[in-house]
């Protein structure tokens, strides 16, 4: 025996880890590598609800606190300190764009999005926006990439709202922001 106590992960362990941190800004999860300590029973649902034992976790500052520490490798989510590594459950996208800022028009124009947990990111080559449509049903689902392999699903409004400020090019319908065309649907399956 290796004389160390085994530590069964939870929510209250993590958030006590972090805080003892202190970190500005975003901790540089990106830096941590610890032992895969197991699974949590923590899961983000598609509309952003963050749930721990399936319960919704109903303080905006814990959610906003675990969200600062969540890192996807490959097609795995999990919540790391520098001493812990837990995997979670993901439905979609770990956030939701809530609302955007445009600032000037067509091929200079800039949006910003904001999301649920209060981090914003300016669309644009480091932050691209993505369109998936159901094969299916043909309903988009829109996503901007927030920070570190993170992305985050574009609410309803917000969509229809970047409808608004689309434009055609190159036979595609789509948005510009910081330079860059993001095609949502090709010109061509819009209605007349």
């Amino acid at each position: 025996m290796s004389g160390q106590n085994a530590v069964t992960p939870s929510a209250e362990g993590i958030a006590a880890s972090i805080r003892a941190a202190k970190t500005r800004g975003l901790p540089p999860v990106h830096l941590w590598d610890p032992e895969f300590c197991g699974d949590l029973d923590m899961t983000i649902a598609r509309d952003g609800t963050w749930f721990y034992l399936g319960t919704p976790i109903g303080r905006p500052e814990l959610v906003r606190l675990f969200s600062t520490i969540l890192k996807k490798e490959d097609d795995k989510y999990f919540l790391v300190t520098p001493v812990e590594k837990v995997g979670i459950t993901v439905e979609d996208a770990p956030f939701v764009a809530v609302d955007f800022e445009t600032k000037g028009e067509g091929r200079d124009q800039f949006l910003t999005f904001t999301t649920n947990v209060g981090d914003t990111a300016m669309a644009g080559p480091d932050h691209p926006i993505r369109v998936e449509r159901d094969p299916e049903t043909g309903e988009p689902s829109p996503y901007v990439l927030i920070r570190a392999n993170l992305e985050a699903l574009i609410d309803r409004k917000s969509f229809y709202r970047l409808v608004e400020v689309g434009e055609h090019h190159e036979d595609w319908f789509g948005i510009w922001s910081g330079g860059q065309f993001f095609p949502i649907i090709p010109s061509k399956d819009l209605p007349a």
